[in-house]
């Protein structure tokens, strides 16, 4: 091959190379077309609601402890038995006790043989301190030996008050053994029924610090509560007297009704998240409902039929700048169209006023409305120029990517 052949094929080669290289930068340089998604605007139902988890129970749950230590010595009531109040449920082993009070009445009776005594020694001092004052005022005994007589009567007078308290004593002494005698018999403080046994015949239960737990009774299952932690940000929606609905997993497919009964005002902090507890009350007539079951709980605020609704994709769509020059908005605002693109995008935002863009003449036009109550995927128009059957975009597909990014940080 000759060096001019070989010249040839390289320019051609290079001449190839150029028209790829041009071709692809103008393939690049072309920017993709925008897609938009959209949804009509239509008439429907909006139900908005606040849920939350919690926890049923009884309203009203006793703890049946013992006064006094000792051996378990038999058990009258079981898990799920049905007591009514003054009803011995349980027995501590009493023979302790029983010798206890036995030895208070001898300390008793002791005593008040001691008074006894101490009485009939005082009424001789006082007769000898008389006999005494009538010898010393004949001056047949000295004044000495009568004063003497009158300190001994003192004495035996003050014994006698001595030994009156000591029979009180002894009387306080046995009623605190009859007392503690008589704990030895668990009685049933109310009636209900049993939901929890934490002991066994022969088990010792010691009340030295604190009364120990034997049984814990529900007053009446048929009326239960449910404790709900309400998030913050919720719970100015609730008040007392409304309406809700839960579920547990026990019956799935069935919905329960409640009535809130009260806000509790306490905070209850877990993990930098504040919660407040709302306290349902609970019809449960079969009894089917168990303590200890978790609900879901389904607050309802706010319900409308037949409103004007938009997606909440809509209201968080934010335009790229390829689309806002489509609409005649201009990115720094300085021109924009007669629609008034550039001034709504430039309005302050507030909670009830959005800003929605809708499809009109196959132009994107932003449309200024005042909202109301949400459910989380649409939410109510209250006012603004959009009517039932208008396209609203809730997507941009394509276009700048970087101006897409700068569209978002703008916050359209």
């Amino acid at each position: 091959m000759t060096r001019r052949r070989i010249l040839v094929v390289v320019a051609a080669f290079a001449v190839v190379a150029a028209g790829i290289g041009v071709w692809r930068w103008r393939a690049g340089s072309q920017k993709p077309k925008i897609q938009l998604d959209t949804t009509p605007v239509a008439n429907g139902r909006i139900v908005a609601k606040v849920t939350a988890t919690g926890t049923l129970s009884a309203i009203v749950t006793v703890q049946v402890g013992s006064q006094v230590s000792g051996r378990i010595a038999a058990l009258y009531a079981d898990f799920n038995s049905t007591v009514k109040k003054g009803q011995l449920i349980a027995k501590i082993d009493p023979q302790l006790f029983d010798a206890a009070v036995a030895q208070a009445r001898a300390n008793l009776v002791a005593a008040k043989g001691n008074l006894a005594k101490a009485k009939a020694q005082a009424v001789d001092a006082r007769r000898q301190s008389d006999r005494s004052r009538t010898l010393a005022a004949q001056k047949l005994i000295a004044q000495a030996d009568a004063d003497t007589s009158e300190a001994n009567a003192d004495a035996a007078q003050a014994a006698v008050e001595a030994a009156v308290g000591a029979v009180e004593q002894a009387k306080a002494s046995l009623q605190q053994a009859e007392v503690n005698l008589a704990y030895t018999n668990i009685i049933s403080p109310t009636s209900g029924i049993v939901i929890s046994r934490n002991v066994d015949v022969g088990q010792t239960v010691a009340a030295s610090l604190q009364a120990p737990t034997i049984f814990v009774i529900a007053e009446d299952l048929a009326k239960m509560q449910v404790d709900t932690s309400v998030a913050e940000a919720d719970v100015g929606r609730l008040r007392a007297g409304m309406e809700a609905t839960f579920t547990v997993d026990a019956y799935p497919s069935e919905t329960f009704k409640g009535v809130v009964r009260q806000i509790r005002n306490a905070p209850q902090t877990v993990q930098n998240v504040v919660t407040y507890d709302a306290v349902i009350d609970v019809g449960n007539p079969d009894l089917r409902l168990k303590p200890g079951m978790t609900a879901n709980v389904t607050f309802v605020y706010g319900e409308k039929d037949d409103v004007l609704r938009v997606p909440n994709a809509a209201l968080r769509f934010r335009p790229p700048p390829d689309l806002l020059a489509q609409s005649g908005a201009a990115p720094g605002g300085g021109n924009r169209s007669k629609s008034g693109a550039g001034e709504a995008t430039r309005q302050p935002s507030t909670p009830d006023r959005r800003t929605v863009w809708v499809l009109r003449e196959e132009k994107p036009v932003p449309v200024r409305i005042r909202t109301g109550i949400s459910d989380g995927s649409f939410t109510e128009v209250v006012e603004g120029e959009i009517k039932a059957g208008d396209v609203v975009i809730t997507d941009a597909i394509g276009g700048s990517s970087s101006g897409m990014a700068a569209g978002l940080r703008r916050g359209l």
